[in-house]
């Protein structure tokens, strides 16, 4: 079996036994010694042996009591003498809980499909993809927390993706669209990191206009012009981009006239109790008027009552989403009877 992402450049296993390379200055500690047997010193370097990953766990937890460092060492292999560098926090996640990092290379993943439902006829539109386990027994909130403590955010945010182009193959129409979350920060050259998106479609043989790749509410966006430039590496390719849960930060003209997504998903924070909620209302109504001054598409979110769907639908909203509509389901319904 493969050990290496050879996307996201980490190794997702440690050898049962090898050696810790660390630099000099990070082996010294006050009072103490490095719980694990020395092997080589150099004045850059030195190499400590483990005999099995559970003596390389206790040490680290020895070592580093209750703060663990974000520098970086290498792992050796002492088998065949090939080494790769990695972060100690991402190597103390790694080894504390090995079945999470297994589960994340191994991809044992479907998508639960949620019906995204056009307010003009009611009629499906597309569905919205949301990563699970097969066995359902990792919430995916818990993944993904546990992908970003352990460095491995690259390698679930790839099979994710390419779980959710399996399911618009298996189980939607040509015409279909399939909304897709990606995390921008996994994505450090556009051009290159998207190349296996790319191919996936070609391999499933999917229209690229069928699917729109969306920007996550936890993903905080530093560098504007990187997310540009990957909003704009997916539409080069025929695809659809979206922002989603947006709220005050995304909505101002200049930055939907800087991204110029597809769609629009409003946060369900905003949608909650719309009928009623004024400021609410007041929010949605400045946000179709900046969709419409870009031609952009809006969705709402998180929609539970009729109520709201009744006064999303007076707005002019294009799109619903929410349990009101349908929840996710591993086959989705391709009809729907709203009241």
């Amino acid at each position: 079996m493969a050990t290496d992402c050879q996307y996201c450049g980490t190794s997702v296993f440690i050898p049962e036994q090898g050696a810790l390379v660390l630099n000099s200055k990070h082996s010294n500690k006050e009072g103490s010694v490095f719980p694990l047997r020395l092997t080589y010193e150099s004045p850059e370097a030195k190499i400590y042996t483990y005999n099995n990953k559970d003596e390389l766990r206790l040490a680290l937890v020895d070592w580093f009591e209750e703060t663990i460092p974000d520098y970086w060492v290498h792992i050796l292999n002492t088998e065949n003498s090939q080494s790769f560098p990695i972060s100690i926090r991402h190597l103390y996640e790694r080894l504390q809980y090995p079945e999470l990092a297994e589960l994340i290379h191994s991809g044992l993943f479907q998508s639960h499909l949620q019906p995204i439902v056009d307010m003009k006829n009611n009629r499906v539109y597309g569905y919205e993809s949301l990563l699970r386990t097969k066995d359902l027994s990792v919430p995916p909130g818990e993944l993904f927390s546990y992908a970003s403590r352990s460095g491995l955010q690259s390698m679930l945010d790839q099979k994710a993706r390419r779980t959710a182009v399996k399911a618009k193959s298996e189980h939607l129409n040509s015409g279909d669209k399939i909304f897709i979350n990606f995390l921008p920060s996994t994505i450090y050259v556009p051009e290159f990191c998207l190349k296996h998106t790319f191919q996936i479609v070609k391999e499933f043989n999917i229209d690229p206009e069928d699917l729109v790749f969306e920007v996550v509410e936890t993903e905080k966006i530093d560098d504007v012009e990187h997310l540009k430039s990957i909003l704009e590496t997916y539409k080069a390719s025929g695809m659809k981009v979206a922002l989603d849960d947006v709220g005050s930060g995304y909505s101002t003209l200049e930055m939907l006239s800087l991204l110029q997504p597809d769609y629009l998903k409003i946060d369900r924070s905003y949608i909650r109790n719309c009928h009623t909620d004024v400021n609410n209302q007041a929010f949605l109504f400045d946000v179709m008027e900046r969709a419409k001054q870009l031609n952009i598409h809006v969705l709402a979110e998180g929609i539970e009552l009729q109520e709201e769907w009744e006064w999303l639908q007076r707005l002019g909203v294009d799109f619903g989403q929410g349990y009101y509509i349908g929840k996710p389901q591993a086959v989705p319904e391709k009809e729907l009877i709203l009241p």
